[in-house]
């Protein structure tokens, strides 16, 4: 299988890309955020293109590791009809990033383009809201070997858009996939937007040509639909080349350059890419790629754990954040910025942690209430009743009086069942508070159990 991907993500900007019409298409009242120019009506002429539009671009060229054309960058008028595009084409720059890299996936080339408007078919409607919006097209070569580095590839890409925050990242996405197998001739799946949907798109159609295949039926070189209430794809044209598009320079704006000065105010002053920031915290915090990615997951998390480390041990805070903090982020369908979970809480909670205050099972117990919560995790702790340890005799005793009260768990471990030990671990801790220690209550159990 040989796959490449044609990425469109939305850029953010407060105005569109060639005139001073806003961009918050999604909450305005359809056809209300439009002017001549984003509607093309005769006698309007598109505004200079927008400065921070083409910067933003720019940006993520850096990012995904392009090189910079720094020849003369201008728009070209691609042609094709449809409802949604008054003009008949659609404005287009020449590469302004090429030959980048990302995930070991070749990319092409970056441009930037104008969003079209939003047509309903079933209705028949059109709303030109979304119209000159701009965009961004990332253009990878056909590097993608299945449809798992395909979603993998994706992943990193909308990470790589989110921390740039010159884009509106996956719920502005769409992307057009295009697959071949074992030579044959390229199927493009347009406009899929999700990641997930590109991933069952390509499944599908992987299955599709091979039956084709082994039914000695030859594949159209063509264009299908990825219908995502069904998981198919159906045939929608027969495959455009870049000839049917007629591309012409567009006579109404004029060319551009980007000089060096541009090239390095904004790659000093843009975010460390996320790729870049698992390498770096690999080599300045030891700690093991697998962490380094999930801690870079949100930019955010990333930014806190660097604080974080100042204070506390990298690799015990690597733990606790990796482990449980996004566990509990997870099952409250929370963002870390959206947690408001500070910095010197983490530091306050790790703290409690390394000197002893709470146990190990307590703070899985105080870091789910952090969520939301104006109480201090010592607070927390506090009003629950987790703070301290208890004694090596409490302890002792507990487990004891758990052996006497469940002898069927007993028998069980030492039938083999050595599951059962779970359980009575789980009672020493109900005994306790959640107070023990959970290494030295296993240790404790077996010794009693098994003497």
């Amino acid at each position: 299988m040989m796959c490449g991907l044609e990425i469109h993500v939305q850029l953010e900007t407060e105005s569109k890309l060639f005139c001073d019409c806003p961009t918050n298409y999604q909450d305005a009242p359809a056809n209300t955020n439009i002017c001549p120019v984003c509607l093309n009506q005769p006698g309007a002429k598109p505004h200079p293109t927008n400065k921070k539009a083409l910067e933003n671009a720019l940006m993520i060229a850096l990012m995904l590791n392009c090189e910079i054309d720094q020849d003369v960058i201008y728009f070209m008028r691609k042609h094709y009809d449809y409802p949604d595009l008054p003009s008949g084409y659609q404005r287009t720059s020449i590469p302004i990033g090429i030959n980048g890299e990302l995930n070991g996936i070749r990319i092409r080339e970056i441009h930037a383009e104008e969003d079209p408007g939003q047509y309903n078919p079933d209705r028949g409607f059109v709303n030109f809201n979304r119209s000159g919006i701009p965009l961004v097209e990332i253009v990878t070569e056909p590097d993608i070997k299945s449809p798992e580095e395909a979603r993998n590839f994706l992943k990193e890409l909308i990470r790589v858009l989110e921390y740039s925050g010159g884009a509106r990242g996956e719920g502005t996405m769409r992307a057009d996939v295009n697959i071949s197998i074992n030579g044959g001739n390229r199927v493009e799946m347009k406009n899929i937007n999700s990641i997930k949907g590109a991933y069952k798109a390509l499944k599908f159609e992987l299955v599709r040509q091979k039956n084709l295949m082994k039914r000695g039926v030859e594949v159209k070189q063509e264009t299908r639909a990825y219908l995502e209430s069904q998981m198919i794809t159906v045939a929608m044209r027969l495959k455009e080349d870049a000839d049917d598009y007629r591309f012409i320079t567009d006579p109404d704006l004029p060319p551009m350059q980007i000089s060096d000065e541009t090239i390095q105010r904004i790659s000093d002053t843009m975010p460390e890419a996320p790729h870049n920031k698992v390498k770096r915290f690999v080599e300045d915090y030891g700690i093991d790629e697998e962490s380094a990615k999930v801690l870079t997951s949100e930019l955010d998390l990333a930014i806190a754990y660097e604080e974080v480390a100042k204070e506390i041990d990298p690799k015990f805070a690597s733990k606790w954040m990796r482990d449980e903090l996004k566990r509990v982020l997870s099952y409250n369908k929370l963002d870390f910025s959206d947690s408001e979970i500070t910095v010197e809480n983490l530091i306050e909670f790790l703290k409690m942690l390394e000197t002893k205050e709470i146990t190990t099972k307590a703070g899985q117990r105080i870091i789910e209430q952090m969520p939301n919560n104006d109480k201090t995790p010592k607070e927390i702790a506090e009003e629950m009743g987790l703070l301290g340890v208890v004694k090596d005799d409490e302890v002792l005793a507990a487990v004891k009086q758990a052996i006497d009260e469940n002898p069927k768990a007993v028998d069980d471990y030492l039938g083999g069942q050595k599951a059962s030990l779970n359980f009575l671990v789980g009672q020493v801790m109900r005994l306790t508070r959640g107070k023990a220690d959970p290494g030295e209550t296993v240790k404790l159990l077996r010794e009693n159990i098994e003497k």
